[in-house]
């Protein structure tokens, strides 16, 4: 047996003895007035697909006040959230700090009705942990994910049984649900959602301003960036795809990204210069209001795929290895594309065809 195996189980064996969860199975809840759900693990994409989960305890319990543990790595993906009445960064390299350590101490010990620890691609011993340490009754979270026992379910006195193999092309909306599903609560709308305000509407609408042309016939959006290599459309297919809209439409374009983009987009500017416009490390909302005052938007699975989710834009997913039936945004006029594990095998014309037919069939009407 494998060292880290063994280490891993005495460590197990060792949190057992001081953080097994008091024995209060139940199925049903009258009221909540207070839950807290942890979720400081994994990427902003995962924590938007959280959403549903929020959504759904609301829709029940109305009066319901949701506390949310996420990380500096995800929490911007709920910034403003309507369905998060309180939110926390926790904060690993912080943690010995002793005021910080004090509000985590006071974000825990609050009286809680119901502890949630969701699990969708792995689970989190420090997840579990805060779960653990948590001043609630009721602690939900995963007795196994697709198979595998968690090890530390014991940190739960209502463990859930989660498993892909069963539902393998279930959108991750839904799939999130599962660890609430056993006590009532679910929904029907398995759609993200990013809240907005006026500021960030006007910042997007002068950004548009300075774009040229003045009044064009279509205004898109494009992400070429992703956080994974395998994820990425190649840029010269991208550069391609925008020059052969160009030829039919008087087009005003921009492209998201960030620092991490910068390679990729000096080739874009190198094509394009100012002929394009840059929407640089803006925040999430930000975002989102541009997309959601654009025509379309054409982007690799990522991030700000998830974002531009949350919005009704119509908008082009392009995947590579992933199951877009799992992670693709939902809706009337989200669409996605994908011929195998390589995103290279999507070629110009699949996506100008895709283009095409959302053009007459979601904006043309429009007009």
């Amino acid at each position: 047996m494998p060292s880290y195996v063994v280490i891993k189980r005495l460590v197990s064996k060792i949190l057992q003895r001081y953080l097994s969860a008091e024995t209060f199975p139940t199925k049903s809840f009258k009221d909540l007035l207070n839950v807290l759900i942890i979720r400081q693990h994994n990427q902003f994409g995962d924590l938007l697909a959280s959403v549903s989960l929020f959504r759904a305890i609301k829709e029940k319990y109305p009066g319901c006040h949701i506390t949310l543990i996420a990380s500096p790595e995800n929490y911007y993906a709920v910034t403003r959230n309507e369905f998060i009445d309180e939110l926390f960064i926790f904060n690993k390299h912080k943690i010995l700090q002793l005021g910080y350590f004090s509000e985590l101490k006071k974000v825990l010990k609050k009286k809680y009705d119901m502890t949630i620890v969701p699990a969708t691609v792995s689970v989190s011993l420090t997840s579990c942990i805060l779960a653990a340490l948590s001043n609630s009754k009721v602690k939900i979270g995963p007795n196994s994910l697709d198979g595998n026992k968690n090890i530390y379910a014991y940190m739960f006195n209502n463990g859930i049984n989660l498993d892909w193999r069963k539902y393998p092309d279930a959108h991750v909306s839904d799939f999130i649900l599962e660890i609430i599903r056993p006590f009532g609560i679910t929904t029907k709308n398995f759609n993200s959602s990013i809240t907005f305000n006026d500021i960030d509407t006007k910042y997007v609408h002068e950004f548009l301003a300075s774009l040229s042309p003045p009044k064009p016939e279509l205004t898109i959006g494009f992400h070429i960036g992703a956080g994974k290599l395998l994820n990425k459309w190649p840029i010269p297919k991208f550069i391609q795809l925008i020059e052969r809209i160009r030829s039919g439409y008087s087009l005003k374009f921009y492209f998201t990204g960030s620092n991490a983009d910068k390679e990729d987009l000096n080739i874009i500017k190198n094509r394009f210069g100012n002929e394009s416009g840059y929407f640089m490390d803006r925040s999430i909302p930000e975002v989102a209001a541009l997309v959601s005052i654009s025509d379309l938007f054409i982007t690799n699975d990522t991030g700000v795929m998830h974002v531009a989710g949350a919005v009704e834009t119509s908008q082009i997913s392009l995947f590579g290895p992933t199951n877009p039936f799992n992670w693709a945004p939902v809706g009337s006029t989200k669409y996605f594309l994908r011929k195998s594990d390589f995103i290279d095998d999507i070629s110009v014309e699949d996506v100008f065809s895709l283009f095409n037919y959302i053009i007459e069939k979601h904006i043309k009407p429009n007009e």
